[in-house]
């Protein structure tokens, strides 16, 4: 929590809840580790804008010099209003069609293939154009099997088997092959599957001589948990640097640019989500905190059955107590569970939940199901001053597309 308990009601007053509330400070501070990572080596980062693409911080993580990778049209879009040039994005499509390919070439963006018929597609509208492909390792980690991105049981990647046959066709459509990238899955917290898939992709870019860079993906994990230990980024950085130095030693091109995908850790830490409680009750047992925080706001603990650390802001200071409760949304679903028997304060009706980490993968996979209206998201700038950067929903809104 960076809020003070006043702090919370302050913005919940002004802006109403449920709430998104970021901190500029502490998403400068993340994106600085990252771009420290390996001081002596050719590193570019890339933020995977789908963790929070809101436009006020892309240009903030921007500012702090880091490139961006987009999944869509969509993102691309977005990217450019928030100030991005071409060239400092990166398009890495899944199962996309023609048309999208094209909208990104249209855009003089580079795009990633993820598979032989993918490249084929990529060829058949843009030969002898650059292009990157997207290789599965065949090792993937994560901390659910849903974001685990590489291995034998994922959609993701080609077969490192396969680059005889990527190499057919880039030669068949006069394909320029300037990068190749992986993402092995999200979230890790010890970096010895990473390396290994990071050793594992440099097998295969031994294969492609001349490469202008290698994409060894992301996947770099906060702790969600209280008490769990952060991500060694120096036992990564030191570990990293021996993996790349033995690659380049025997590597034709000395200059091949590193670029690395962290994802959650850029934005994670500096989102918090606050509800307001609107019941407290007994069924059979179980104490139920009822509040705004259905899943339509944070869908990841219903979606991976994730864990977010949740603090109570009392309305009352005068109350004490301790309680062990369930925190739910308001949800016509019976999964619609935020935190399960946690231990916390005794909770009243008025009083504010905070739920931390909420930077990433929150708002992002937010939705109106229920006909719900998606929160407004605010930004506590360097100066301590906090301005709305993203507006509530409004019941117009709901129906803005019907014809």
């Amino acid at each position: 929590m960076f809020l003070s308990d006043e702090k919370v009601f302050e913005l919940i007053k002004k802006y109403g809840s449920p709430l998104y509330v970021y901190d500029e400070k502490i998403l400068r501070k993340s994106c600085k580790e990252m771009h420290d990572l390996l001081p002596g080596k050719n590193l570019r980062v890339n933020y995977s804008a789908k963790a929070n693409s809101n436009i006020e911080l892309l240009k903030i993580v921007r500012d702090e010099d880091i490139d961006v990778d987009a999944m869509s049209p969509g993102e691309i879009y977005l990217q450019k209003l928030a100030g991005y040039s071409s060239d400092k994005i990166f398009y890495i499509g899944n199962n996309v069609s023609k048309e999208e390919m094209q909208y990104a070439i249209d855009e003089n963006v580079l795009v990633s293939v993820d598979s032989l018929s993918q490249l084929e597609s990529f060829g058949q509208i843009n030969p002898g154009g650059n292009v990157a492909v997207r290789f599965n390792p065949g090792i993937g980690t994560g901390h659910h099997a849903k974001v685990v991105t590489a291995g034998k049981k994922t959609k993701f990647g080609v077969q490192k088997d396969f680059v005889p046959q990527v190499k057919e066709l880039l030669k068949k459509y006069d394909l320029n092959l300037v990068g190749i990238d992986q993402h092995i899955g999200s979230l890790f917290l010890e970096s010895d599957s990473y390396i290994k898939g990071v050793e594992s992709l440099l097998e295969i870019a031994a294969q492609f001589p001349g490469l202008k860079f290698i994409d060894m993906g992301g996947g770099f994990g906060v702790p969600y948990h209280e008490g769990e230990g952060r991500l060694d980024l120096k036992e990564l950085s030191d570990k990293l640097d021996k993996v790349l130095d033995k690659f380049l030693a025997d590597y034709d091109n000395k200059d091949v640019l590193f670029k690395i995908e962290p994802g959650r850790y850029i934005p994670a830490e500096c989102g918090v989500l606050l509800g307001e409680v609107y019941s407290v009750k007994d069924n059979y047992g179980t104490t139920y905190v009822g509040t705004d925080l259905g899943f339509n706001v944070l869908m990841r603990p219903v979606l991976y059955d994730s864990y977010h650390a949740v603090t109570i802001v009392k309305a009352n200071a005068g109350e004490d107590g301790e309680e062990v409760a369930t925190i739910v949304g308001n949800i016509c679903e019976s999964g619609d569970i935020i935190a399960s028997d946690r231990q916390m304060k005794k909770v009243s009706v008025g009083d504010v939940v905070a739920v931390g980490n909420a930077g990433a993968y929150g708002f992002a996979m937010s939705s109106n199901y229920n006909c719900r209206l998606k929160p407004a998201e605010v930004l506590i700038d360097k100066d301590g001053c906090d301005r709305l950067i993203r507006r509530r929903d409004t019941f117009e809104d709901l129906i803005r597309n019907f014809v």
